[in-house]
């Protein structure tokens, strides 16, 4: 069994579960073709509450990134460090393109991934009315839905190319269709920019290579599936 070290090594390691945020850093990882070896965090046995977890992620939460430097937290944070460390998915710096792009992943960590937070997990916003609290983010996130669709400053949701972008958001419109409070609130085609983009990353090859690893199937974002991993538990 793999114990839990802060011995580094120069190959990356990624600490997943099935279908969770380590998802868009295992998309970034193949799209940037970076060596890496996976941990599973047992979500069933709470893994990630466990004193040895949480010396890597004091926050409990997946996924933690393992480097040379050290362990690494938070999805965005991870993103932004592999994009920056290996030159790929983002604009480079000092370029004009580098603005929007930067805009729109703090957008996609502060704005949209807490939104889906507060509609999985109601109950830990509200000391009483979670189907409050879950109406309140489904409008929400349908809203935010509407505004990055209509948006003029995101051509990578347009580009045959991925992006850091593209591997955020991917699993967040998945999870919105599976985990988000049902199936009939959801249809991702009332969006058809982010339903072509969808349907896009799923021909992708790091998606094919990420979603035979987590059991995600064949059209993971654009008609997502309840996931069948090989190991470990989504939830």
């Amino acid at each position: 069994m793999f114990r839990y070290t802060r011995i580094m090594s120069q190959i990356l390691r990624l600490h997943y579960a099935p279908d969770n945020a380590s998802l868009c850093v295992r998309l970034a990882l193949e799209e940037m073709a970076v060596p890496y070896q996976t941990v599973l965090v047992d979500r069933a046995a709470q893994a990630q509450k466990s004193p040895a977890y949480l010396a890597l992620n004091p926050n409990g939460l997946i996924p933690v990134l393992e480097t040379p430097h050290g362990p690494v937290f938070e999805t965005a944070a991870i993103l932004m460090w592999l994009a920056e460390t290996h030159a790929k998915l983002m604009p480079p710096l000092g370029t004009p393109a580098r603005m929007h792009a930067l805009q729109w992943m703090f957008w996609l960590a502060n704005t949209l991934h807490p939104t889906l937070r507060m509609t999985f997990y109601p109950s830990q916003y509200t000391g009483s009315d979670s189907g409050a609290v879950l109406n309140m983010t489904q409008q929400r996130l349908r809203a935010q839905l509407d505004l990055l669709a209509a948006t003029q400053t995101t051509p990578w949701l347009d580009s045959e190319a991925s992006s850091l972008h593209a591997c955020y958001l991917a699993p967040m419109l998945r999870w919105a269709a599976l985990y988000g409070g049902g199936e009939d609130w959801f249809d991702l085609e009332n969006w058809p920019r982010l339903a072509a983009f969808a349907k896009r990353m799923d021909a992708r090859e790091s998606t094919i290579r990420a979603a035979v690893a987590e059991g995600l199937g064949p059209t993971p974002f654009s008609r997502p599936a309840p996931c069948t991993p090989p190991e470990g538990s989504a939830l």
